[in-house]
């Protein structure tokens, strides 16, 4: 059932901002199954930490931002780059290991990157991303730019010395940073209720920066709380927290076992799944029926064939870029 909160959201938003969330989430859901396909056939190779599950988080939080704002997250990143509208030919083709990929195929799976959407990379060293947002943050300052740097990390993160370490800075600075937290309760197979003693957010307000806890499985929620977090930031207050209560349907990677949850705990959050949720939001409000769904799944099947197609036919990197990039390239003039 729709609550009162949901229902203004919906009207505010309109049918057109509500059926490109519901778009994007069952793209990313879509993709997600597919590389997990592709993976057990040897097509993409490496790590692959999928993102099923999760999808509220990317759509709603990064929607709340402008084109000039950078992003910078973990790993499990594919969710977030399509969210922020990367080409998802070339994101399949970096999964691939294709010159044609985001990073030229040399990033794979866990280091998507495009300057050009202000998509600044997922890193796959834990929490190592943090102080990069607060210098992000700074650098916004320096030119004047008006952008604010959207920092995403997981709950294992909060016990790295750089999680603490970049919170403090950005609130000495007051560096326009927001710090997203995707609480999917595990850190790779540790519960968080095992690793940590406190609630995440009184992490934040330790560091007298405003904090807030929302259901990551709630679009709506997210994007609510993800603009008032922008709106913090961009007018010079300083960084603010946001952490997001979510939950991974697969396994911390695609080499994971699964052994440290029962299935009727995956159950139980499929049964709040965020897509499921938006739809039946969007049905009681009159915005969605079933045709213009299967219209919604149909075209993303479509989005997601075409990008294997290209990543499929698309060339290796060439021998003679081995050693690209090892070292900064000298100036050409």
């Amino acid at each position: 059932m729709t609550t009162p909160i949901q229902s203004a959201a919906t009207t505010e938003l309109g049918e057109e901002q509500l059926g490109l969330f519901l778009y994007q989430m069952v793209l990313i859901r879509r993709f997600e199954e597919k590389c997990g396909e592709l993976y057990t056939k040897g097509k993409i190779k490496g790590f692959l930490h999928l993102y099923t599950g999760q999808e509220a988080c990317a759509v709603g939080a990064i929607a709340a931002l402008e084109e000039r704002d950078k992003i910078v997250t973990h790993y499990r990143d594919h969710g977030h780059a399509l969210a922020r509208g990367l080409d998802p030919n070339r994101v399949m083709a970096e999964l691939f290991g294709k010159a044609t990929g985001v990073s030229g195929g040399r990033g794979g799976s866990m280091h998507l990157y495009d300057v050009t959407k202000g998509f600044l990379g997922g890193y796959a060293i834990v929490a190592a991303h943090l102080p990069l947002a607060v210098g992000l943050g700074v650098a916004s300052q320096m030119k004047k730019e008006d952008s604010v740097a959207l920092c995403i990390f997981g709950d294992g993160s909060v016990g790295e010395g750089e999680f603490h370490e970049a919170l403090n800075m950005s609130v000495l600075w007051k560096t326009p940073t927001i710090f997203f937290c995707e609480n999917n309760l595990y850190g790779m197979g540790v519960p968080l209720k095992e690793s940590l003693s406190t609630d995440i957010p009184k992490l934040a307000a330790a560091y007298n920066m405003p904090a807030v806890s929302v259901d990551g499985m709630d679009v709506l929620a997210v994007h609510t709380a993800m603009k008032e977090a922008v709106a913090h930031a961009r007018s010079g207050n300083g960084p603010y927290f946001v952490e997001a209560m979510t939950y991974r349907y697969r396994g911390h990677s695609m080499a994971d076992p699964e052994l440290y949850r029962l299935k009727d705990e995956i159950e139980r959050y499929r049964k709040r799944d965020c897509i499921e949720r938006l739809k039946t939001q969007m049905f009681e409000a009159g915005q969605l029926d079933e045709a213009k769904f299967e219209q919604i799944a149909a075209r993303v099947e479509q989005v997601v064939e075409d990008s294997i197609e290209f990543a499929e036919r698309s060339p290796q990197p060439g021998l003679d870029t081995l050693f690209d990039f090892v070292t900064k390239e000298p100036a050409r003039g």
